[in-house]
């Protein structure tokens, strides 16, 4: 702990030059898996779906919206979620009731409303985390649950980062492999960057190879510049209305249940690298308050659902420097980013294949998180109410590939294989006797998920803290 007594919590007596760049390098640690949603997302729509300039703006204002809701007083970043894109990719697809007829694009603004819903749901929460109480709220989101809903998002997104991949291995090998070594040899600022740098080398390598003749396995070319030169440097985010459908609700809204155990996992690592307390001051309450209004306000106008990131937190380790105002100076530069389209062009020429080989890492560890939810909470798989109920989840999230259909009152109403996985894990849980999980039995465990009231033991200074999924 004697490295937290260097902490800065004041940045103002670094100077202005100074702050201006640590929130520069809070920009860019989440800049890479910021832009990595709206590319996949498009490919999710065939061309049709999110901005890259409208998910900037977005996470620039949903940071300072969590930071209002907040007091400001937690140093977090919000970014886009991973964790819906399972959603986007299953609403893109939906061919039932009114999406029968409907182009990719009319289907997005659907998307988005059932984003604005599962924002609701955090705000839901918030209020009755703030009238019970963390404990007995966790107490039907036990690890059993969690865990195995989070691994099947992770799982149910690895066929399409395979075929995103295959069409030009070489350079998906290429971008995995820079993400790999900067992440495990890199020091200082490139360990903390490994995803804008394995975007950037892959890209660079892209470029060559276009240069040079080369094309993808199907013989298009892998980058078409045309668009870029005819972007112009200022413009408008282009904002859509979100729209609502119970089906395309019915898809987004659960996932509300894995995100916000990420959000209390992350409150969490923050305040054990700050060494302060957020979730007593200001309260869980309000952290997920703000993360929710976030994520509601950024799909009402065609925005991704926003999330604490865990590449943030690493910054904090790294700088020591803790003040929020950098994180806000961040979240600034990010707004103004999102007023240059030609930006968003460049970052929109992306080969998939650049992203189909990120996508092998971050896939991967959305699914090792909930590994790691459920290890580190130590849940007791010899007992069988808790072998069926994670049973129950993986089978009915990785086996309905195309969900569950039916009608009610003349409404064609599509369940989602993650929409049954959580309905069923909680329900089960609920139900079958021996449901005796309390938080704060496993004190290294609740401090992954946010509800340890006391601070860390004294040997556990190495505990690193969880990192969020889209790191």
């Amino acid at each position: 702990m004697g490295e937290k007594k260097q902490a800065i919590y004041d940045a103002t007596k670094l100077g202005k030059p100074k702050m201006l760049l640590l929130g520069l390098q809070h920009m860019f640690a989440m800049f890479g898996a910021t832009m990595l949603v709206p590319i996949l997302v498009n490919g999710y729509f065939k061309g049709e779906g999110l901005s890259v300039q409208v998910t900037l703006f977005f996470a620039g204002i949903g940071t300072i919206l969590f930071h209002i809701c907040s007091k400001f007083k937690v140093p977090a970043f919000l970014g886009s979620s991973f964790a819906f894109l399972g959603g986007f990719a299953t609403v893109a697809e939906l061919k039932t009731g009114r999406f029968a007829h409907m182009s990719y694009g009319e289907k997005l603004p659907y998307a988005c409303g059932g984003l604005v819903v599962a924002g609701l749901l955090y705000v839901i929460l918030a209020l009755i985390v703030k009238c019970i109480g963390v404990k007995k709220v966790m107490h039907f989101l036990p690890p059993v649950v969690t865990g195995p809903i989070i691994i099947c998002i992770g799982l149910s997104l690895a066929p399409s980062a395979i075929n995103n991949a295959s069409s030009n291995w070489i350079l998906a090998i290429v971008a995995l492999s820079v993400v790999i070594i900067f992440n495990i040899w890199g020091k200082g600022m490139w360990k903390i960057i490994p995803i804008l740098l394995g975007i950037t080398i892959s890209y660079a390598v892209a470029v060559v190879m276009t240069l040079a003749g080369f094309t993808n396995a199907d013989g298009s070319a892998i980058i078409d510049f045309a668009p870029i030169a005819k972007a112009s440097w200022v413009g408008m985010p282009p904002f859509i209305l979100a729209k609502f459908d119970i089906s395309a609700v019915l898809v987004m809204a659960p996932i509300a249940v894995a995100t916000m155990m990420e959000h209390v996992g992350d409150i969490s690592a923050i305040s054990a690298t700050t060494g302060q307390n957020f979730i007593e001051d200001p309260g869980l309450h309000r952290t997920i308050l703000g993360d929710g209004l976030a994520t509601a306000v950024a799909g009402l106008f065609g925005g991704p659902a926003n999330t604490t990131y865990g590449e943030n937190i690493g910054v904090l380790e790294l700088s020591k420097v803790y003040d929020p105002k950098v994180v806000r100076i961040a979240a600034v530069y990010a707004i103004i980013l999102s007023f240059i389209p030609k930006t968003a062009d460049v970052i929109g020429t992306m080969p998939t294949a650049i992203i189909g080989g990120i996508s092998f890492i971050l896939y991967g560890m959305i699914s090792a998180i909930g590994v790691r939810n459920v290890v580190e909470n130590k849940v007791d798989f010899t007992k069988s109410r808790n072998l069926i109920v994670a049973a129950v989840i993986l089978v009915t999230g990785l086996g309905f590939k195309d969900g569950l259909t039916f009608t009610l009152f003349n409404t064609p109403i599509t369940l989602t294989s993650l929409a049954l996985a959580a309905i069923f894990g909680i329900a089960l849980n609920a139900i079958l006797p021996g449901n005796d999980y309390a938080f704060g039995n496993n004190l290294e465990g609740d401090i992954n998920n946010g509800v340890s009231f006391n601070h860390m033991p004294e040997d556990s200074d190495e505990f690193d803290g969880a990192e969020n999924s889209e790191a």
